[in-house]
């Protein structure tokens, strides 16, 4: 009987196995879908589509770094769903434009101020592969040897990619109450 559980692929070994491995890892799945995603919804279709794909390939999973392996099924879903959409975005752009920021107001007037907006769309803006440096380091707290073996690129494309999307995010905040050269105390810009 236990050999039938183990060979089957549906059967509650594969969900034990589920559970150990990749339960423990949907709070860092959903920050990273976040990091990934324009909106909260398409963060959680994005995480609920890559939980979906870990389930079914679970059976060929080593069992080694579950996080590194989640984020490279969530990656790869995004960056698969991103190409779908590309043509309707460049057929459709005009009226996707007006109808994002319509959806956008309603968020932000919930979730905070406008400076909260000010940041998520300077965010937004940065290329999906600084995003996701600037979510694992300075989000996640990862050393930026992690978050090299998790992304599977050199630590010096970390820091290249981490400094590059700080700044840009600088050039997007300067002139508004977020622009920390706007301060007096300008110590803690050396420091930080």
């Amino acid at each position: 009987m236990s050999g039938e559980a183990a060979t089957a692929p549906d059967g509650s070994a594969r969900r034990q196995r589920f559970e150990e491995l990749i339960v423990p890892e949907v709070e860092f799945l959903a920050r990273v879908t976040r990091s990934m995603s324009r909106s909260t919804a398409e963060a959680e279709d994005l995480a609920q589509d890559a939980l979906l794909k870990a389930y079914r390939a679970l059976d060929g999973f080593d069992g080694r770094h579950p996080r590194a392996w989640l984020y490279r099924i969530a990656r790869n879903t995004a960056i698969n769903r991103d190409q779908r959409n590309r043509e309707l975005l460049l057929s459709e752009d005009e009226e996707i434009d007006g109808a994002g920021d319509v959806m956008a107001e309603p968020e932000s007037q919930v979730v905070g101020p406008i400076l909260d907006a000010e940041l998520q769309t300077a965010l937004d803006a940065l290329p999906p592969a600084f995003r996701i440096v600037l979510q694992l380091v300075d989000v996640e707290g990862m050393r930026y040897q992690e978050a090299a073996e998790l992304l599977d690129v050199p630590v010096g494309t970390i820091m290249s990619r981490l400094h590059r999307a700080r700044n840009r995010v600088r050039r997007a905040l300067a002139g508004s109450p977020l622009d920390r050269s706007r301060g007096v105390d300008r110590s803690t810009e050396v420091e930080a």
